[in-house]
């Protein structure tokens, strides 16, 4: 698995999620990322998970 694809959802403390690449998440813990959901093996994977999560209530759209 190729480090530079894979990525996380990170819900913000503005209620939103964003889309990251795994290196944001392990090389440093920012106080403003409430949630993380991850790791996903493609940044499309974590679209489509993303949709579901803003769908579900947990993360307010863009």
């Amino acid at each position: 698995m190729d480090n530079t694809q894979t990525c996380y959802i990170v819900k913000r403390q503005g209620g939103t999620c964003d889309i990251v690449p795994i290196a944001q998440v392990e090389d440093k813990e920012t106080p403003d990322i409430l949630e993380k959901w991850g790791p996903f093996d493609s940044p499309g994977e974590a679209i489509a998970r993303r949709v579901g999560l803003i769908r579900a209530g947990k993360c307010k759209p863009m």
